[in-house]
């Protein structure tokens, strides 16, 4: 199974970013269409966030681009990027702070860090957790796609955490997706789009490792398959209660998605309880 697997994502690789969002498209309607379960939990999300049931079918073709793009993002040719708010950056390396990006399930989120590492790796790389998948066919091929020059993964254990902090404090650049539902007894409950949500405390926490700057960013897919625009800003200084810093980053996660609700992931099971930890 797995050499199958590899055959055909280094074959999907080849093909044109738009060829690879049209078939995107298609099977991202083939899964609304077939799926009860995906397709009342993405309508669900998406009016439960106040938008209506047009954005939320805009979604959807986005949602099969997100997986498409996957082969050639992960090992064929470098795809264009746009960059807004690469100043901010710059600024942070400058000062001799850490950068901690904070990054929702919004447009492309793998190209956020693949597009740091590419212009800013080189002098400081960014690490990112890293979660293995849960196929085993598919565990070797994810993990060498995500370990390139200018970006390192870090596992989701307490090591892989000492090496975020670790990072931070030299200097270099972290990748979190803070709407990330954490396992039990590493979140609190806040609010994020008016229901309460299982929120990761591990942003706060890295937020205040020695001399951090957080900057929030997303990255925007283009319409044709143009590529995609990188957006950083910086986010104002979190609280040192985990609640209050955790509402304050699901409020500018929420932000994020408001400049493009079509490209956030509704379909991902947010509000769900966290797994217990062993």
């Amino acid at each position: 199974m797995a050499p199958l697997i590899h055959f055909l994502f280094r074959t999907l690789s080849l093909l044109p970013l738009p060829v690879l969002h049209a078939l995107g498209w298609v099977l991202g309607w083939a899964s609304f269409v077939l799926s009860g379960r995906y397709r009342r939990r993405l309508l669900a999300h998406a009016k439960q966030a106040g938008y209506s049931t047009g954005v939320a079918l805009s979604s959807v073709g986005e949602a099969g681009k997100l997986v498409a793009e996957l082969p050639r993002l992960w090992l064929g040719r470098p795809v264009r990027v746009q960059w807004r708010g690469a100043e901010h950056i710059e600024a942070a390396q400058v000062g001799g702070a850490g950068v901690l990006f904070l990054t929702p399930h919004l447009g492309c989120f793998e190209i956020t860090a693949q597009a740091y590492a590419e212009r800013f790796g080189a002098r400081h790389p960014m690490t990112v957790l890293f979660r293995p998948a849960r196929q085993a066919a598919l565990r070797d091929l994810v993990a060498s796609a995500r370990q390139r020059p200018g970006l390192h993964a870090a596992p989701t254990t307490l090591a892989g955490v000492k090496q975020l902090i670790k990072a931070l404090k030299v200097g270099d650049a972290v990748g979190l997706l803070p709407d990330q539902v954490p396992p039990d007894g590493q979140g609190v409950w806040a609010p994020f789009f008016g229901r309460d949500a299982y929120t990761m405390t591990l942003s706060a926490r890295l937020a205040q490792s020695g001399h951090t700057k957080v900057l929030v960013s997303w990255g925007e897919r283009l319409s044709w398959g143009r590529g995609f625009r990188v957006h950083v800003r910086p986010l104002d200084s979190l609280d040192g209660d985990a609640s209050v810093a955790a509402r304050q980053i699901n409020q500018a996660m929420e932000a994020l998605v408001r400049e493009c609700p079509a490209q956030y992931l509704w379909s991902y099971d947010r509000y769900k309880s966290p797994k217990t930890s062993r």
